[in-house]
């Protein structure tokens, strides 16, 4: 059940981090709950391989690198998807932002006291 509530999360923060940025389509809430749930397998399995091979570099620019990766995994999806579009890599960089602060609220509502 945990699993549900946290994709049907996923799908409305994808929602709302696409009303929030320029340059990111979503076609409605299935698109955005694929879109969500690529997102998380490809940094899960390609972005996990990818942060394993650059990990030096990833120490050398602090962190910089991780978040290039996850970039690239919504551009992957963009690709991948036709209900999800972004306009380029500035739209996918600061939908990133985005998506991960509303996650972070997200995560902090839903915070077991």
């Amino acid at each position: 059940m945990k699993l549900i509530i946290e994709f049907l999360l996923m799908g409305v923060a994808v929602i709302l981090a696409s009303f929030v940025v320029p340059g990111v389509e979503v076609s409605g809430f299935g698109s955005a709950l694929l879109a969500g749930i690529l997102i998380a397998l490809a940094n899960a399995t390609v972005g996990l391989i990818l942060r394993i091979f650059t990990f030096p570099l990833n120490i050398l620019t602090l962190g910089l690198m991780s978040f290039i990766i996850t970039v690239l995994m919504v551009l992957l999806v963009d690709r991948l998807m036709d209900g999800f579009n972004t306009s380029g890599f500035l739209s996918a960089a600061i939908f990133a932002i985005v998506l991960a602060i509303i996650k972070m609220i997200f995560a902090g509502l839903n915070k077991d006291k």
